[in-house]
């Protein structure tokens, strides 16, 4: 049900930082959990640093049903029935269910849960548990981020849970047993609110359990009873925070930092000579100028104009944006949202497969014309004394973002529009998008909870969404776009598993959102993944990308680092 990649799916542009930096991140690594094994058994005293993306004061929260969980929450601490992996076509893993299957109507789902799986507290898991997850979901509506339309949830003994729709779900197969964290029973019934503990001593099934906390650091510690016999094989990690994530690249080559996914100019030369340093590419996302699009939701600005959002498109030079944000790395994206290449066959208009490569100034301008917005002395257009000024933010220290914005503020001052980009710590930054509280962000969005594009076109329903200054939750909306044309066809998708049906409905989406642009896609950013082989050996690979690699990716973090292996 949980759908956090598509928030945290974008990855820092870093470039080589100066010597002020690296001592910052030095001071970070020091202490408990630091990088490097102080003698004695290996296993025992392994220890690996990790860098997600991560800038200023980190806020403690482990709650997995809150938007702004911290990323270990999903795959360290807590596990979901079953593991897909983007980075192949394999059928999806069991973890903490054997076996599921649904009746004819596609109404019913039954769970076969496994067998010797404890919490970290040491009681035993079993079915109930499964059970009471998705009935606290349905009975918790803030918390039930695809809209799922649950009737009950129960277990028929300790390794069944039967869980009962309204209406034909297929479509909700993978979110429901690959993107939805099991809690404890024992633990979240005591909890007065889901929605608003920040669950400060979790208890899941995972790999690791949280050890210690920082507003600067904090350190995840094997679980000694995990039901994967013999992982994880690393003791400790940390994850530390930057005051810009440009000290990463400084902390990499130093031997600081063991895993991190950022972009690095001149990557292949960065680490020509450094022996302990591999990478991979795993492009997936693409980034795009999330809008708060309706009015009717709460959204105030020009962005709320369709007319707008379409020049805004036609307006971008995206092989400029590559070449200068994206270092030539960064593929085309397609205005359906979905990956031109792997998606082919989902996309309805072979029109609509791809973004235009250069700008279409002429074009962007007569829709501007059009839509009443006339220019100004100083060559900003205005309508009804509403100046065409849009603010747009970004995190700070993300190198690659902050060059977009510099440069798409130069190329739609051609066409009359104010571009003012702002700077925001990460939490500030995830909280406006979440609560509505933008005119337009950088964000990445695609990989929904499998590659059918349900998951992906879920983020266009006003199922996923709320008004502004509340929240829309993790699958969400964040664009808060209403159409009811899209709601009905994402209706009718969530209700077949007839994939001749679902291309029927997907055209009709396809058509509103192309249309509408309430994300504006610019390209298919890289997903380079960076890793130290001093500290830990087993890491993903070009040729074994047994998990998707990127840092800040839920369920995979647990897959990769219950895989390495301290180095010899």
């Amino acid at each position: 049900m949980w759908d956090i990649l598509t928030r945290r799916g974008r990855r820092p542009r870093v470039v080589v930082a100066a010597a002020a930096a690296l001592t910052l991140v030095v001071a970070g690594c020091s202490g408990d959990g630091g990088s490097k094994a102080n003698g004695g058994d290996k296993a025992a005293n392994s220890s690996i640093t990790i860098f997600n993306g991560s800038t200023g004061t980190i806020v403690e929260q482990w709650n997995p049903f809150i938007p702004n969980f911290l990323q270990p929450t999903n795959g360290l601490i807590y596990e979901p029935l079953y593991y897909y992996n983007f980075a192949s076509t394999a059928d999806p893993q069991p973890l903490l269910a054997t076996a599921y299957a649904w009746d004819a109507a596609g109404k019913v789902l039954t769970i076969t849960t496994r067998d010797g799986v404890t919490w970290s507290d040491g009681q035993p898991f079993s079915a109930k548990d499964v059970a009471y997850t998705f009935e606290l979901i349905r009975k918790t509506p803030a918390i039930n981020a695809t809209g799922l339309k649950l009737v009950s949830s129960v277990a028929k003994d300790d390794k069944t849970a039967v869980l009962t729709f309204e209406k034909p779900s297929f479509t909700d197969e993978a979110s429901v047993i690959g993107n939805t964290p099991i809690v404890a029973q024992h633990v979240w019934e005591k909890i007065t609110d889901p929605t608003k503990s920040i669950n400060p001593n979790p208890v899941g099934t995972g790999p690791y359990k949280l050890k210690t906390f920082s507003a600067q650091s904090y350190v995840m510690e094997k679980n000694a009873t995990y039901w994967q016999q013999g992982k994880p094989k690393i003791q400790n990690v940390r994850y530390i925070a930057l005051a810009t994530a440009d000290a990463a690249s400084a902390a990499l080559t130093a031997g600081q930092v063991d895993w991190m996914s950022s972009f690095l100019p001149g990557l292949d030369q960065l680490i020509k000579n450094q022996k302990n340093l591999t990478y991979v590419n795993t492009p997936a996302l693409t980034t795009s100028i999330f809008t708060c699009a309706s009015a009717d939701l709460g959204c105030k600005g020009p962005q709320t104009d369709t007319a707008v959002r379409q020049a805004i498109y036609w307006a971008l030079n995206r092989d400029q944006l590559n070449k200068l944000a994206g270092g030539g790395f960064a593929e085309t994206a397609s205005p359906t949202m979905l990956l031109p290449e792997r998606d082919k066959a989902w996309i309805a208009d072979p029109a609509n497969l791809t973004t235009p490569g250069g700008p279409d100034v002429a074009k962007a301008n007569q829709l501007l014309d059009a839509a009443g917005w006339a220019k100004g002395g100083d060559g900003i257009r205005a309508k009804g004394g509403e100046k065409l000024s849009l603010t747009i933010q970004t995190v700070t220290g993300w190198s690659d973002y902050i060059s977009l914005n510099d440069a798409m503020t130069q190329q739609l001052k051609e066409i009359g529009i104010e571009l003012k980009p702002t700077q925001v710590a990460w939490q500030e930054w995830n909280n406006n998008q979440v609560q509505g509280k933008f005119q337009l962000s950088l964000d990445s969005i695609g990989l929904g909870a499998s590659t059918n594009p349900y998951s992906t076109y879920l983020k266009y329903s006003s199922t996923t969404t709320a008004k502004v200054g509340e929240a829309a939750g993790l699958s969400g909306n964040y664009a808060r776009y209403k159409n009811a044309k899209v709601d009905a066809a994402v209706a009718v998708a969530a209700g077949t598993n007839d994939e001749t049906v679902q291309k029927q409905q997907y055209t009709i989406i396809q058509q509103e959102i192309v249309k509408d642009l309430p994300y504006i896609p610019i390209y298919v950013n890289s997903m380079l993944t960076e890793f130290s082989t001093a500290n830990a050996t087993g890491w993903p690979t070009n040729e074994n990308k047994y998990a998707l690699p990127a840092t800040w990716k839920q369920w995979d973090n647990g897959i990769v680092l219950s895989t390495i292996e301290p180095a010899k």
